[in-house]
């Protein structure tokens, strides 16, 4: 019996690592150092690309309520950052020559991972060996073409590489409602947009601060031409002062419904999760650096306050359109697994973002693979918890456009959830709702012991 974990990242590093543990033979498939992407470089597994933050470690914010819950659960990952860190204040940020080093050390020092230098073109290389008891993709956002055409044909999609381009997300309580309101345009239909209206004066601020805005380094793999479709607010900005005006900030029909008062320039957001706790900023997907996001959208009045579950990104993607595809345990589902074998997929191709929401994919999809070739009931984590979250986000999003998406407060869900996000004290809020995460994940470890109290 074995399970094949294609990818030596930090998504396939944490499933092959936890199926390890449970005695389950694993083959650890990673192209380097034959071959490498466009931004790996370093022989060793678990490479970090672009930054060596895994961000905040207080309990009371997203990223470090999963961390929290990834250590509970036996993190291969959590353990090398925190034997690696870094000074950071608040944040765990890590060596990154050492912290990859460690995780490779910790990978080839487990009896039960033999590791394979191969780059994969197809799924059914894999699936077709004898000794193939079910797959683990972990490919990540660079996925070669040739594997990435494969996987799109076998799941029925007509392509897997985006180029992502996705706007930011704000927390719904943080948007001053003196400073906006709902309103259809022209009054047609329901009022489903909240509305932020900027006077002349407003808009010219924001559009200075917005054409000289920083924007992040752009790698080459990233240089595409950039669709219409989908352009840099701060490009389209740049095209003359008005061009905003005339597209995701027209005016036209939006009126105050009380007062009756009509405005030079409106930015609108549009609902994005079922419980209405998180807003995107429509148009406004951006290369601007996280911080100028804050800074230069905090000039919108409505938005002074803001705070974000997710800043906009465009760059280079590849990932699954997982709802309906993937099972909130990161399954394929079975409808759509052309093979004998259980296929499971983890990291950013799923469509979680982040290196510790990766991380936190490849531990629940080594569980749940190795569930599933033992014999055992699946492993589901309640969504409200942080791990539990983003597989309910990945697996059953309901809305019209699937982005990735990172560890934030805004996607847990459950009615305890639901009366604490009614209290008024924002600290107090955080806090519970990082205690019930806990507590929760808590009573399904102790429901399942055989699948979470290991030795070694």
């Amino acid at each position: 019996m074995a399970i094949y974990v294609i990818g030596g990242g930090l998504a396939g590093c944490e499933a092959a690592y936890q199926l390890a543990k449970r005695n389950i033979q694993v083959r650890l498939v990673e192209m380097k150092p034959e071959h490498y992407t466009p931004a790996h470089h370093s022989q060793d597994l678990g490479e970090l690309v672009c930054s060596n933050s895994l961000k905040s470690e207080d309990p009371e914010t997203g990223s470090g309520l999963l961390k929290a819950e990834m250590r509970r659960l036996g993190s291969l990952l959590v353990e090398c950052a925190e034997a690696t860190r870094v000074p950071a204040g608040g944040a765990l940020a890590v060596d990154r020559t050492a912290f990859a080093a460690l995780v490779t050390q910790r990978i080839d020092a487990m009896p039960p991972i033999k590791r394979i230098t191969k780059e994969i073109h197809t799924l059914s290389e894999i699936a077709d060996l004898d000794d193939c008891d079910g797959i683990v993709v972990a490919t990540g956002p660079l996925t070669s073409e040739p594997l990435a055409q494969d996987i799109a044909s076998m799941l029925g999609l007509t392509r897997l590489s985006f180029y992502d381009a996705a706007a930011p997300l704000v927390y719904a309580e943080s948007i001053d409602p003196d400073k906006s309101f709902r309103a259809a345009r022209y009054g047609k239909g329901t009022a489903d947009y909240i509305n932020c209206p900027m006077t002349k004066e407003e808009y010219t601020v924001f559009y200075d601060a917005l054409i000289s805005g920083a924007c992040a380094d752009v790698k080459d793999f990233d240089e595409k031409c950039v669709y219409e479709g989908c352009m840099p607010v701060e490009v389209m900005a740049r095209r003359g002062s008005d061009t905003l005006r005339y597209g995701p900030l027209k005016p036209v029909g939006l009126r105050h419904p009380e007062t009756g008062e009509s405005y030079y320039a409106v930015v609108q957001l549009r609902q994005d999760n079922t419980e209405g706790t998180l807003y995107n900023i429509v148009g406004f997907q951006t290369r601007l650096k996280f911080g100028e996001q804050k800074r230069i959208f905090g000039l919108i009045p409505a938005l002074a306050n803001a705070e974000y579950a997710r800043y906009g990104v465009m760059h280079r993607n590849t990932y699954l359109q997982s709802p309906g595809i993937l099972t909130a345990t990161y399954e394929v589902t079975a409808s759509v697994n052309p093979f004998k074998c259980p296929v499971f997929f983890a990291g950013q191709i799923t469509g979680v973002e982040g290196y510790m929401e990766s991380a936190s994919s490849g531990l629940l999809a080594g569980l749940n693979a190795w569930a599933r070739v033992t014999g055992r009931k699946p492993i589901f984590l309640p969504a409200s918890t942080m791990m539990g979250a983003l597989s309910a986000y990945v697996a059953s999003y309901g809305g019209g456009d699937f982005q990735p998406m990172g560890a934030n407060f805004g996607i847990l869900s459950s009615q305890k959830v639901s009366e604490i996000r009614g209290l008024r004290d924002k600290k107090l809020r955080k806090t519970l709702l990082s205690q019930h995460a806990l507590e929760t994940l808590g009573e399904v470890m102790d429901k399942r012991p055989d699948c979470f109290t290991l030795e070694g």
